[in-house]
């Protein structure tokens, strides 16, 4: 309902659209009501709330800067300088009306796509209307795996313009040049005669024709991508107000396919099929040239039609589950088989010619190869998922649920290949591979919940007849890079909570494991994840900093070391992404005396030697309480009762370490220590495992003695490498913890209570233990590290993931009957009233 508020002289304005007014100048009046369609839908341009139109020709914002002038936008004046500019989408010239007049705007609904303005002078009564077609937009530009994604792209997008696109010109390896259809829009044709000549002129009969549309764009196929451009993004018509009223929504369904087939096989002519399929049809706008096309599709076999108004892949009974499917792709059929990207819902094979081997650890043997994705490449996997988020985006969060349901139905379905992918590639031992399925597996679990843990706050009556409640959306495209320690984990850590809150994903595995990463992808794919919501990209450093740097990616997920992580942190925090980068750990256990040695023993070998102590968050250094001398040879004793062998050995428990550079680093690290002074209690480099001779394995090493000074201490290891310390009272041991950089999470091993209190209390890091050697939370609460261990504000999982993944928008309403009075109160901004006279209301509801 339009309201207006009374001016001088019982003038006054109405609708300006939401949040916008007018000072009170000259006879003007205040208005205050919203718009009843988008106004970006409209063509308007949206300037927010708070904007207002000043007696000196000018736009200005809520802190008073100076937006638009006269000089600059050619306002036409309205009484004292009050003007429109055309940024409001109004071209037609405005004539000055002086002091003394006032419009009465309405806004009409008209056509698809346009609007009329309907203006009343009120002291002449004369009524003056202006029409405006708005632009229909040409489609973004971007690079595609092949020429039918792109026509696709560019159909759907005319569709939703209200335009339609046609083929013009086609070199199928080549290019292709896509027009405008100008669907049935004819225009009238009549020859000009000369009236005054007195000859008798033949009239030509009157026709008509259609009118070309100059709209063009053009794809071409570069280094394996098509690229599209806009040639002509203009059109010379309006837009379709239904698009099923163009002729191509009104050719052959699938059913009048299969009755051309059968026409066909009885030795019927085109002309004769169209005239048959008419009179069951009338609407049919096809010609024998259609009938023709789909000869030549029958002839190929595949009888498909794609219809017009929906321009999505057939799902119609049409193509059957018996139709032969394409051969293995490309790169499957390598040997050794090469890893592929995932671009727009599709595993396809890079056009790099450079590649690293994925080794497997215990064996040397190369499992599979990596590609380094190209730019070009990279930039689809960007266009990709920036294009599939406005559709996934306004996916019901129900639905969204639905497919994490199904995806971790699948990843249980599949954990067996899913664990020996990872054995094969990270080298770890089953049952240890396995466990990290589960924990990833949790993750996912949690995110079916999304639909609950997405909800916003609501605060009822905060002022009269005034609401306000938060609402959590979805960021954009978002990125994820991943270490090598947690092939499946991590990923799980990632996509699943970015996608169920209504982001797309762009996932870049480690170049070292990245296979666990591709099944999880196709089983995404397989429970229903939309095209181009998650795809993934290798490479290393260049795809690593094309993720930090492009503008169309919102937020950066990391985990790896603590130079990589500090890097990608900086670097992407630099061009105004939101990051969380999980880095280096060194993760303590304090012992104290009274603590059940077995239970204790068996936690610190377990967690410092488990997964050859490549867990983020490993125990990698012990600090006993009261001395060590008793504990350090037991723990020596069971140390050694650890089996090393290949992952795949049922009885292994410590795999290899990722790469004989890793091996190295540890080794060095080791002598480091030693050479500083430290103890070796128990010496695991020089490890030989039978039938895996050429594998990096190096067994369980404890170094006793071990001060803060020392390189060993300082670094952290990612090796079966366990430092042990000493102090004199848990006061001091908390101390020292709280000294290290590092602060992914400390654990206490104690029977008192007392003691476990105050190290909770006093101790600095992101995750406490009391009698756990782990400290890792379930996805219900959050990975917490903190300090060094830790760049960004919001952390994995849990509420933390949920709000990294989201931001929040706060929204304030207000329902209520504005009371009637003689004019507005500035000094009271709780409750605006807006009255009218009898006069004016009148003219409204006319």
């Amino acid at each position: 309902m339009l309201q207006i508020q009374k001016g001088k002289g019982g003038m006054g304005w109405d609708d300006l659209g939401s949040g916008w007014d007018s000072p009170k100048n000259q006879g003007f009046g205040m208005v205050r009501v919203g718009f009843w369609f988008p106004p970006k839908k409209m063509g308007w341009e949206v300037f927010g709330s708070g904007w207002s139109f000043t007696e000196k020709s000018q736009i200005w914002d809520g802190s008073g800067r100076v937006l638009v002038t006269t000089e600059e936008e050619g306002i036409d004046n309205l009484g004292m300088g009050l003007g429109f500019t055309k940024k409001l989408g109004i071209r037609d010239d405005w004539g000055g009306l002086g002091p003394g007049y006032s419009l009465t705007k309405k806004i009409v609904r008209s056509s698809h796509k346009a609007f009329i303005l309907r203006y009343f002078v009120m002291d002449t009564g004369a009524l003056i209307e202006f029409s405006e077609t708005l632009q229909m937009l040409p489609p973004p530009p971007g690079s595609f795996l092949d020429r039918e994604e792109l026509i696709q792209h560019v159909g759907e997008f005319a569709l939703s313009q209200g335009y339609v696109v046609t083929i013009k010109q086609s070199r199928k390896d080549r290019d292709v040049i896509l027009g405008c259809d100008r669907g049935g829009v004819y225009r009238s044709r009549r020859k000009t005669v000369d009236e005054a000549s007195g000859e008798n002129a033949r009239r030509r009969k009157t026709g008509s024709r259609l009118t070309n549309c100059p709209f063009e764009c053009v794809g071409k196929k570069d280094d394996g991508f098509w690229v599209l451009t806009i040639k002509n993004g203009s059109h010379n018509h309006e837009p379709l107000k239904d698009i099923s009223e163009h002729p191509s929504a009104r050719r052959f369904t699938e059913s009048e396919v299969l009755l051309i087939k059968e026409m066909t096989e009885a030795g019927l002519k085109p002309r004769q099929i169209l005239k048959r399929l008419r009179q069951s049809n009338p609407e049919l706008l096809s010609t024998p040239k259609h009938v023709y096309n789909i000869k030549s599709r029958l002839r190929q076999g595949n009888p498909t039609v794609k219809r017009f108004k929906t321009l999505r892949p057939q799902t119609s009974g049409v193509r059957s589950s018996n139709t032969p499917t394409t051969s293995e792709p490309s790169w499957r059929q390598r040997n050794p088989p090469r890893v592929p990207n995932l671009i727009a819902g599709r595993f396809v094979d890079s056009q790099s010619l450079a590649s690293i081997d994925v080794t497997n650890p215990a064996t040397q043997q190369v499992v599979c190869q990596v590609p380094l994705t190209t730019p070009e490449e990279f930039n689809a996997a960007v266009f990709a998922a920036k294009r599939a988020f406005s559709s996934w985006r306004s996916t019901p969060a129900t639905i969204r649920q639905r497919i994490m349901f199904k995806l971790q139905e699948l990843i249980r379905r599949d954990i067996d290949k899913l664990v020996m992918n990872i054995t094969s590639e990270q080298g770890k031992p089953l049952k240890d591979a396995y466990s990290e399925v589960l924990r990833g597996l949790e993750v996912v679990e949690h995110a079916c919940g999304m639909a609950s843990l997405q909800m916003g706050e609501f605060a009822s009556n905060i002022s009269y007849g005034t609401d306000s409640y938060t609402i959590r959306e979805p960021l954009g495209v978002c990125a994820g890079i991943c270490p090598s320690n947690f092939p499946a984990m991590i990923p799980l850590w990632m996509f699943p909570m970015a996608v169920t809150c209504g982001n797309t994903f762009i996932l870049k595995p480690c170049e070292r494991n990245p296979g666990a990463s591709v099944v999880l992808a196709e089983l995404a794919v397989e429970a229903g994840l939309p095209k181009g919501v998650l795809n993934i990209v290798h490479g290393t450093h260049d795809i690593m900093n094309s993720l930090c740097d492009d503008d169309d990616i919102k937020a950066v997920s990391f985990v790896g070391s603590d130079a990589a992580g500090g890097y990608v942190f900086e670097r992407a925090s630099a061009s105004g992404k939101r990051v969380q980068s999980n880095r280096g750990a060194k993760n303590h256990a304090i012992v104290m005396p009274d603590a059940s040695m077995d239970t204790t023993l068996n936690a610190l070998v377990a967690s410092g030697f488990g997964a050859a102590g490549q867990r983020c968050m490993a125990i990698s250094t012990v600090v006993f309480v009261g001395g060590s001398n008793l504990w350090e040879e037991k723990l020596v004793e069971l140390a050694k009762s650890l089996i090393v062998n290949g992952g795949t050995e049922s009885d292994a428990d410590l795999g290899p370490v990722i790469s004989k550079q890793a091996k190295e680093r540890i080794c060095r690290l080791i002598q480091s220590g030693i050479d500083s002074g430290a103890k070796l209690a128990l010496d695991g480099r020089n490890i030989v495992v039978p039938m895996y001779e050429l594998g990096n394995f190096i067994g369980p090493t404890i170094l006793s003695d071990v001060r803060v000074e020392m390189e060993c201490y300082k670094e952290e290891i990612s090796g079966p490498v366990l430092l042990c310390m000493e102090a004199d009272s848990l006061e001091e041991a908390i101390n020292l913890v709280n000294r290290n950089k590092y602060s992914s999470g400390a654990s206490i091993f104690t029977t008192s209570a007392a003691a476990a209190s105050k190290f909770q209390s006093e101790i600095e890091t992101g995750q406490v233990g009391i009698n756990v050697p782990v400290a890792a939370p379930l996805p219900f609460f959050s990975s917490n590290g903190s300090k060094a261990s830790f760049a960004g504000d919001l952390n994995f999982y849990g509420k933390a993931g949920l709000h990294f993944y989201t931001q929040v928008k706060t929204v304030t309403r207000q329902w209520q009957d504005f009371p009637s009075s003689d004019g507005v109160s500035l000094g009271n901004t709780e409750s605006l009233a807006f009255t009218t006279s009898d006069e004016s209301q009148q003219i409204l509801d006319a």
